[in-house]
């Protein structure tokens, strides 16, 4: 492992004319209300979207409905038309539709703020404890790769990354940049394999 690159970060958007709540307190009233009747869509079984809102499911103890599409910009016409009204999805993915002001953003799903939606509160502010959910984009190297290689490649990366022009660019698509040493790239992925096989597990979601 040389380093990650960015963090993308999922946030829990409604349609409001479907689902017509001020916060997440009042969402997961609403879900509980009607137990199996709500849908949420991501890309696939699996995925970022999926995953974060099986999480969701079991922190507050709701039951909702996965929907599995093909595309994300198919799930942002079917969010903004409210076919399906609820989506954990990646920022990059409806960040235009959150800015027309055509689908409602609750929260973001990691523990601090994200840049690119500055005003959208956590999950932690909103309420929900012990809950983060987002993906990562990293760069790998072969294995064997002498260590003095990959701390030379990690720094490169790292100073890419800080680059002030760089992040300004990944922020304005909804990318959060983000970079790290090698050994705390490998001992995040560490963490990260067990955290999700507990949740997948627990969420009973099985391979095709």
């Amino acid at each position: 492992m040389i380093s990650p690159v960015a963090t993308l970060v999922n946030v829990l958007v409604v349609n409001d004319t479907k689902i017509p709540v001020a916060n997440v307190k009042d969402f997961i009233a609403h879900v509980k209300g009607k137990p199996g009747a709500i849908s949420y869509s991501s890309v696939g079984l699996g995925s970022s979207q999926h995953l974060a809102a099986a999480y969701f499911d079991i922190v507050a103890g709701t039951r909702m409905v996965h929907v599995n599409y093909r595309s994300g910009s198919q799930i942002a016409l079917d969010l903004v038309s409210g076919d399906v009204p609820v989506s954990f999805q990646l920022i990059p993915n409806v960040i235009a539709q959150l800015q027309a002001g055509q689908i409602k953003a609750l929260a973001v799903t990691t523990k601090t703020r994200s840049k690119s939606l500055p005003d959208v509160q956590t999950m932690t502010e909103a309420g929900v404890e012990n809950y983060e959910s987002y993906a990562w984009f990293g760069i790998a190297a072969p294995k064997g790769t002498p260590p003095a290689i990959l701390e030379r490649m990690s720094k490169e990366i790292r100073l890419a990354v800080a680059d002030p022009a760089v992040q300004k660019r990944l922020i304005d698509i909804g990318v959060e940049p983000h970079s790290s040493s090698p050994a705390e790239f490998k001992s995040f992925l560490a963490e990260e394999i067990v955290k999700w096989s507990g949740i997948i597990k627990d969420a009973g979601i099985k391979p095709n």
